[in-house]
């Protein structure tokens, strides 16, 4: 749901300071409005787009929905939102999340402190006044004592280096930039450029009405089914009575999952009861497959070659054309060291007589053209390009904006080489600046982990409230220690060989070709007992004045 541009607070704006600027309306922003708020401060939300949802608003693209389950996914703060909000399906569709987080905004009446249309160009540190100035691409300035990044893992799309794309006579759009009213694709000349996550997800729906749908791949990704399934109102009934288990289970979990990794490694069991329980996990709902796996998948080369054969062979199985099948199969990388799109039979779409699949990377495009795309061997004419190129991930949204802090030191230089942070929250030289989800953090399932991070930084600017504190930072060595951390808890970690979003690879991007630790790879559970550990002690790790 868009908002007008007379907000309460846009006419409050002008007002001059706030306590605290949150930028973005997503689920952390949305969350840690409502946390300030119970502090009695002055908060102000600056959003991009027209509405909230974040993630939810802007990646409109058909197919778009969850692959963790969604009453995992909801905010789990409020006994009486989680009452009154019924899920229709095991992995909601984005529309569905859309009205969630709208329902969320109207019903704690969170839109008066949000100024939509607000794009952040810029982020001073002041050390005179200690606070913040903030400015906007329309030349708007805000100050506040405290600065709150919400701006998201994945929200910084990247188009493809490609001559001519602005050359495209026809319909094109980035998935994370769709148009908010339909695209018919009927009878329609499609081309999708990407198979990552969102491409999976875009491909398998367009492939249902398309004249002729075109793949472009580079790299192909190992998908699983996600067995989606509508939910019942007896259903959701039994889901709203288990929600104090289901949370507490969250909690438990190594990445905030209903899934986690089974207790016995690859080869403890016999060759038939490996594969009886792979079987098991492939017909079963969502992450389980990845998440859910034998405990040494993910960091014993033997073990990540056993699953991916078996991964292989059921691609293998859903794709008629034996080509085509072994063009869908991984070579770069083993199964589940990059993020695992969930799919809902999309192999089978490329035994469809209107579906191409085309390796780009044995006939790479050259250019596109009025007409079309161009690759080393051929010419292709569309009506609709879509760009599945995914993002500038963890990093990429802080890129975007000029942040700047003590002495003027831009945050881009200060993570150079990759990010230092403290607790994935806090960064030495930028004090009263702190990340919802920023690098370093425990991602996982986003929500359960929101919600702590937020909680967290609300003890923080409370603590100094109480205190009479104007400035909080990270110390040298704090965040020192914790980058050291993070590091150490990535070696041994295949993922950490791979180039992907997850190690800070993006090939669209200047300077983001080096793989970087930018995510912790610890368990939740253990994040949070460090982050508790902290505010248990009084915050005395931080510089505090």
């Amino acid at each position: 749901m868009a908002t007008s541009d007379t907000t309460q607070a846009q006419s409050d704006s002008a007002a001059g300071d706030f306590d605290a600027i949150i930028v973005g309306a997503g689920i952390s922003g949305l969350y840690q409005l409502y946390r300030l708020r119970e502090l009695g401060m002055r908060v102000l939300v600056l959003e991009a787009g027209t509405g909230v949802g974040g993630t939810w608003y802007w990646n409109r693209y058909p197919g778009a929905r969850f692959d963790s389950e969604s009453y995992s996914y909801a905010y789990s703060f409020s006994p009486e939102l989680l009452a009154e909000w019924n899920w229709t399906e095991h992995f909601a569709p984005q529309p569905e999340t859309l009205r969630y987080l709208n329902h969320v905004a109207d019903r704690f009446d969170l839109r008066t402190d949000i100024r939509f249309n607000s794009r952040v160009a810029a982020a001073h540190y002041q050390e005179a006044s200690r606070g913040w100035d903030l400015t906007l691409e329309d030349g708007s300035r805000f100050q506040c004592r405290f600065l709150i990044t919400a701006i998201g893992v994945l929200s910084a799309p990247t188009m493809p280096r490609i001559d001519g794309v602005d050359t495209f006579k026809g319909q094109s759009f980035h998935t994370a930039r769709w148009p908010h009213e339909p695209v018919d694709f009927t009878g329609k000349r499609v081309a999708v450029i990407g198979t990552g996550a969102t491409g999976v997800q875009t491909i398998q729906e367009v492939a249902k009405t398309a004249g002729h749908l075109t793949v472009f791949q580079r790299t192909p990704n190992w998908c699983t089914p996600l067995h989606n399934s509508k939910i019942s109102p007896e259903e959701m009934e039994t889901i709203r009575a288990g929600y104090p288990e289901m949370f507490k289970r969250c909690q438990e979990t190594f990445a905030c999952f209903l899934h986690t990794p089974d207790p016995r490694a690859t080869f403890e069991v016999t060759p038939e009861e490996r594969e009886a329980f792979f079987e098991h996990l492939y017909a079963s709902p969502g992450f389980g497959i990845w998440q859910g796996n034998f405990k040494d998948i993910l960091v014993n080369r033997e073990a990540n070659a056993a699953i991916s054969d078996f991964v292989a062979r059921k691609i293998r199985q859903r794709v008629n054309d034996p080509k085509v099948a072994e063009m869908l199969i991984p070579r770069d990388h083993g199964f589940g060291t990059r993020r695992v799109p969930m799919e809902t039979r999309y192999y089978e779409v490329y035994n469809q007589p209107n579906v191409q699949l085309v390796d780009v990377k044995a006939t790479p495009i050259e250019r596109i053209t009025p007409e079309g795309i161009k690759t080393s061997d051929a010419e292709f004419g569309f009506d609709i390009i879509i760009y599945a190129t995914g993002f500038d991930a963890i990093t990429g949204a802080f890129d975007r904006i000029d942040i700047r802090g003590e002495n003027g030191l831009p945050l881009k230089e200060k993570w150079k080489g990759g990010p230092r942070t403290y607790l994935g929250v806090m960064v030495e030289d930028f004090p009263n600046m702190m990340m919802l989800m920023g690098p370093h953090t425990a991602l996982g399932n986003l929500p359960r982990s929101i919600e702590y991070n937020v909680e967290w930084v609300t003890g923080v600017i409370r603590h100094a409230r109480d205190h009479d504190l104007t400035r909080v930072a990270a110390t040298a060595d704090g965040v020192a220690s914790w980058t050291a951390h993070v590091h150490s808890l990535g070696v041994g970690l295949l993922s950490n060989e791979i180039n992907s979003w997850m190690t800070g690879i993006n090939s669209n991007v200047d300077g983001k070709q080096t793989r970087i630790i930018a995510r912790y790879s610890g368990s939740a559970p253990a994040y949070r007992a460090r982050c508790d550990e902290v505010s248990a002690n009084g915050y005395r790790e931080l510089a505090l004045a």
